[in-house]
């Protein structure tokens, strides 16, 4: 694994439960990469950390894991629209 992939998944590992990221949130947050880099280290490697917790940039989920990722964000009590993640409410600030 490379150190930026491990940057990525530690960043998504700090996202409270209840909040989310757009995977281009992650890029700004580890100050690296592209919001496509950190969808292809979660794509590797996500299954290590909470991967649910990151989101499209429109508040969406992607359509092969939609279901299961939309009941995932429910139990950890995140803002909803739907299946559409609210992101004024639940996009989290990077702070604890």
């Amino acid at each position: 694994m490379t150190p930026y992939a491990r940057s990525v998944l530690d960043a998504v590992d700090a996202i409270p439960v209840g909040k989310v990221l757009a995977y281009s949130d992650v890029a700004e947050y580890v100050g690296k990469g592209t919001g496509r880099t950190v969808a292809t280290v979660m794509r590797h490697y996500g299954g290590e950390v909470p991967w649910f917790r990151v989101v499209r940039s429109d508040g969406s989920c992607a359509p092969e894991v939609r279901d299961r990722q939309v009941a995932l964000l429910r139990a950890d009590g995140v803002p909803m629209n739907g299946e559409r993640i609210d992101l004024a409410k639940a996009r989290w600030d990077g702070r604890s």
